[in-house]
């Protein structure tokens, strides 16, 4: 069950006031000093704003003879009919949320309200109010994706597109009752600086859609009520931006927002400022999230999207504005689409490795985009490369709105062939491994192995303890999944199980996570992880790692896993080696893809996805014992999320025994040509 189905739009009882002392505790046992000392003063900032010390900003004059060139534009290849058919829902008053289909936002909407449990969060002062306490706000992802304002950029395209009248008057409307609802800095949508500087993104891609309205003297007042409100937003991100543990892919989106806004709205001296700021963040954590190698240090493949697109965004807005970017910025965005290109595989699947919340910086694709083929096609054009030009297939829409009525031509003009570079298959810094074959054709084996860090800084917020895990597709068919996230704050069990180490392929000692766990977006103690050994050739992918996260046992439990795959006879052979000195339970995890079934065979399962199978024989051990799991609650077990709050069945194989000390498992997976 999850939130489309009408038994379960409530979100789990309130945990109490011990569970909120003891993450309160450990949270700030993940501090340092300097990041208590941060803490303490923002938290005094606050509530000196709300006793008053502090005044909302006033907008000065607008001085709208400052223009800015667009970086969104409407290209007549689009497909029109698409976005006026979203944009006549949206006018309606339908919007789709995550896991709800066509909810009644209301007109106006009640933008205080989360639509999922139906709880009108308070207008308290947004700095201090616990956005994470769903008796108060409800779920709090339900209620920010509205008031993030992506669907006002479709009701911005489709007015472009058409010129009709009814999708500008549908925007004014959910703008002013919005300035109306939602007072500077009261209720939720004050409460996080990252949902206030992606609303402003998608705002400044608005306003370049439906600029030309506001030259019309009766619609003066609205102008000038929005750009007050932009004003507003830009001040409040500026001075409120993510810092110490929290300064992830917030504080690159904070950056995002301001910068867009700085460009799309020149009207201010401020914006200059504005422009300054952002850029020298943007400059500077691009370089310290993603690796050389280009995996993002959250270790979340979604989140390297999210990433992505806003750098891209702010890529593309910056070149049309003369504002170029560093050469290493540009390259960065390069290698972090590289490897995203690498470890897609021939159907366009990429592994669910972290955490996903479908978050996306810009509503310019009615119901989101899929995977990053989008961000390949843009990234095909920007570098030449035909090799993502092949890996996005053909040049969407989204990139046709981003690089304007050339796109398409020039996507065309790209040799795939001439100018694709070799697939990589070592990500040593982010810690992926890729063991395969026959790359982007019908018989392709691709392995995507994991031995990289659990995350990113002292809390690790949304990396799962995934170590020494694996995905493995053929022929485009994924048969070994990474299961996914499915909920973030509330179904606490829940989010318990997507991240622990049960719901990854991989071993587990005595029922226990790899690493500790110490909240919802907390680890206290992390395992470490590495690879000791990659070997490549024409005939042989060898592939070792380690990790340490059992070393914390009372009796020490060293991990290590050896991957082969012979290219000739295409199997691949798994051997983990268990350093340990006393007896522990053991239990070795496979999760399949829902559409996969599995029937017992003798020493393990054949897995059927499509054209595709494999074979998969367990170690024997008098001892041990196999269970299949597909859509248990007891134990939670056997479970894919492919959708934020969605989740369905799907095969679970479970290897078990006790052991004792030193051990090697061996498991053989045959994989059968493709049809």
């Amino acid at each position: 069950m999850d939130a489309s189905q009408p038994g379960n739009l409530a979100p789990d009882l309130r945990p109490g006031l011990k569970h909120k002392l003891e993450w309160r505790w450990n949270r700030l046992r993940c501090m340092t000093p300097a990041e208590v000392l941060h803490r303490v003063l923002r938290a005094a900032q606050a509530r000196a704003e709300r006793a008053g010390w502090l005044r909302a900003p006033l907008a000065p004059q607008a001085d709208l003879s400052a223009r800015a060139e667009p970086w969104v534009h409407a290209d007549a290849a689009v497909d029109a009919s698409r976005y006026v058919a979203a944009a006549d829902r949206i006018a309606d008053g339908w919007l789709d949320v995550f896991a709800l289909r066509k909810v009644d936002i209301g007109s106006p909407p009640r933008w205080n309200r989360d639509p999922k449990t139906g709880i009108e969060a308070p207008l308290e002062f947004g700095k201090l109010l616990d956005y994470r306490d769903p008796d108060i706000v409800g779920d709090i992802k339900y209620l920010w994706e509205p008031n993030r304002h992506l669907h006002l950029v479709t009701l911005a395209q489709a007015f472009a597109l058409t010129g009709e009248r009814k999708y500008f008057d549908a925007l004014a409307e959910h703008l002013d009752s919005w300035f109306l609802a939602c007072p500077y800095g009261q209720g939720p949508n004050w409460s996080s600086s990252l949902e206030v500087a992606i609303r402003l993104a998608n705002w400044a891609a608005a306003w370049q859609l439906v600029e030309e309205v506001f030259s019309e003297e009766k619609n003066f007042a609205l102008r000038d009520r929005w750009l007050s409100s932009v004003y507003q937003h830009a001040e409040f991100v500026s001075g409120w931006l993510s810092r110490h543990s929290s300064a992830n892919n917030h504080l690159i989106g904070e950056a995002t927002g301001l910068f867009l806004a700085a460009l799309s709205f020149p009207y201010w001296p401020r914006a200059r400022a504005w422009r300054e700021q952002a850029k020298a963040i943007l400059e500077r954590e691009a370089l310290a999230q993603n690796a050389p190698d280009g995996v993002n240090r959250e270790q979340a493949v979604a989140y390297q999207q999210f990433v992505l697109e806003m750098l891209l965004a702010c890529l593309l807005a910056g070149r049309a504005n003369r504002q170029a970017f560093s050469p290493a910025f540009e390259a960065r965005i390069e290698a972090m689409m590289d490897f995203l290109a690498s470890i897609m595989d021939a159907g366009g699947n990429l592994p669910m490795f972290g955490d996903a919340d479908d978050g996306l910086l810009l509503g310019l694709e009615p119901g989101g985009f899929a995977a990053c083929r989008p961000l390949l096609a843009a990234g095909a054009i920007l570098f030449g490369r035909g090799d993502f030009k092949l890996k996005a297939g053909a040049l969407d829409e989204r990139t046709r709105w981003l690089l304007g009525g050339g796109a398409g031509r020039e996507f065309d003009a790209i040799d795939a062939e001439k100018t694709r570079l070799p697939l990589r298959q070592t990500f040593a810094e982010g810690g992926y491994f890729i063991l395969g074959c026959e790359f982007g054709g019908p018989q392709e084996i691709r392995l995507v192995a994991d031995a990289g860090p659990l995350g990113y800084r002292s809390i690790a917020a949304h990396g799962h303890a995934d170590a020494l895990s694996f995905t493995l597709s053929v022929g485009g068919g994924e048969l070994l999944v990474d299961p996914g996230t499915y909920a973030y704050h509330t179904h606490p069990v829940w989010r318990h199980y997507f991240r622990g180490t049960g719901a990854h392929n991989t071993l587990r000692v005595d029922g226990l996570d790899q690493s500790v766990p110490g909240g919802n977006f907390m680890w206290l103690a992390k395992a470490r992880a590495g690879c000791s050994l990659w070997l490549s050739s024409a005939d042989k992918d060898s592939f070792e790692g380690w990790h340490d996260g059992y070393m914390r046992l009372d009796d020490p439990v060293k991990h290590r896993r050896l991957i082969e795959l012979d290219k000739r006879s295409r199997r691949v052979v798994l051997e983990d080696t268990l350093e340990m000195g006393e007896d522990h339970e053991v239990e070795l995890l496979f999760h399949c893809s829902e559409l996969c079934s599995v029937e017992p065979v003798d020493g393990g399962f054949v897995i059927s996805h499509a054209n595709a199978s494999l074979k998969m024989l367990l170690p024997r051990h008098e001892q041990s014992s196999v269970q299949l799991y597909k859509g248990s609650v007891a134990p939670i077990c056997g479970w894919v999320s492919r959708a934020f709050d969605r989740r369905q069945p799907s095969p679970t194989i479970v290897w078990r025994a006790r052991l004792a000390g030193n051990t090697v498992l061996r498991t053989e997976l045959v994989i059968s040509e493709a049809a």
